[in-house]
């Protein structure tokens, strides 16, 4: 295996667990997304080229942190709180790379420094319809990791297919291995109702869910390449030419300064117990619904192609072939970033009132003319 490194985060923020690979041939989007959806190649197996975002996008960037830095701050507090209280002993971060990498990052710091928590944190990948990197989570128990000190992390949930993906690989290596570690996952937004903890279930902007790379520590979406063998972790590219752009660290670092100003100007108590999120921030409208009426008005056969949330539609326009923004509120701040994106990709936006979300992104089918 290849040395573990922290990307461009100090050592004892995390640990990636993956398989570093050498520069991947650049797959345009158009390309890609005809491979996706003919079958042809699984989207795991492919990358598009990353570019250093426009002055005006990192401008985008930098007020949505203004904007919403302190909330997040909050929700971090929030979050880190929740995991403390259910949680004895040491704690074992196993963050979702890479939405979940800079929340586990802030969330290891703010255990450490505000509940005295003995904290490890590394970050793994999982992949849709390919589950959980299962050699990363043997590596971790291989280091001493008891299994009920793992708790799973990721920024947010969409329609809550990671964390379903998640509970199957982790329900199936407890039977294979007799370990009884849990499958929950923890958010900051949890917008589907999937997670076993989460600060609120309003979408609101994230905004490390602007950015790729740049803001995750400099490495790429998990990458299933051939050349891994049975015993690598998942692969992943380290995008060094984008090193000039890189806010990583300054971003956990800010987060975490109105995090701990936060913790010590307000003090703290601990929340009252909860499976999930408080009701009154359940979105306005049922998911299962929502989706239901959106394939249906769209003629949409595969849900895969609807994604719903800030988070989720904001990575589609980066990296998918979009066909449709929908917008509950087209001058609304928060979607300034995809009204922006949308400009450059000449996509069409709809505002619909009637969204349980900011924002929903449709993927452009194979089969559109």
């Amino acid at each position: 295996m290849k040395p573990l490194f922290s990307g461009s985060y100090l050592p004892d923020d995390v640990a990636f667990l993956v398989t570093l690979l050498p520069p991947q041939p650049p797959i345009e989007v158009a390309e890609k997304e005809a491979l996706i959806q003919s079958g042809a190649r699984h989207y795991s197996e492919m990358l598009s080229p990353e570019t250093v975002p426009s002055a005006a996008y990192q401008a985008i960037f930098n007020q949505a942190c203004t904007d919403n830095g302190t909330r997040m701050a909050q929700d971090c507090l929030n979050l880190a709180a929740l995991i403390a209280q259910r949680q004895a002993g040491e704690i074992t971060l196993v963050s979702l790379l890479r939405g979940g990498t800079p929340v586990g990052v802030i969330l290891t710091r703010l255990l450490r420094a505000c509940w005295g928590r003995q904290v490890r944190h590394y970050s793994v990948s999982i992949v849709r319809d390919r589950g959980l990197d299962t050699v990363a989570l043997h590596y971790i128990l291989a280091q001493g990791a008891a299994p009920e000190s793992i708790v799973f992390l990721d920024g947010w949930t969409g329609k809550g297919v990671i964390a379903r993906e998640l509970k199957t690989t982790i329900d199936t290596f407890n039977r294979k291995h007799n370990t009884a570690i849990n499958s929950g996952l923890y958010t900051l937004v949890d917008l589907a109702g999937a997670s076993a903890g989460a600060a609120s279930s309003l979408d609101y902007l994230i905004p490390c869910s602007i950015l790729n790379a740049t803001v995750s520590g400099l490495i790429s979406r998990s990458v299933l390449s051939p050349t891994l063998g049975p015993q690598d972790f998942h692969g992943c590219v380290y995008y060094t030419h984008l090193a000039p752009a890189d806010v990583s660290l300054w971003f956990v670092d800010e987060i975490t300064a109105t995090a701990l100003a936060l913790y010590k100007q307000n003090g703290w108590r601990e929340p009252a117990e909860q499976n999930n999120t408080p009701p009154e921030n359940t979105p306005t409208e049922d998911a299962a619904h929502f989706l239901h009426r959106t394939q249906t008005e769209y003629a949409i056969a595969d849900i895969n192609l609807i994604k719903p949330g800030l988070g989720e539609a904001t990575r589609v326009l980066l990296r998918r072939a979009p066909r449709l923004l929908l917008l509950r509120d087209a001058n609304a701040p928060e979607v300034a970033h995809l009204r922006h994106l949308a400009a450059e990709k000449c996509v069409p936006i709809k505002e619909d009132p009637r969204l349980p979300y900011q924002a929903v992104s449709l993927i452009r089918s194979s089969t559109d003319g």
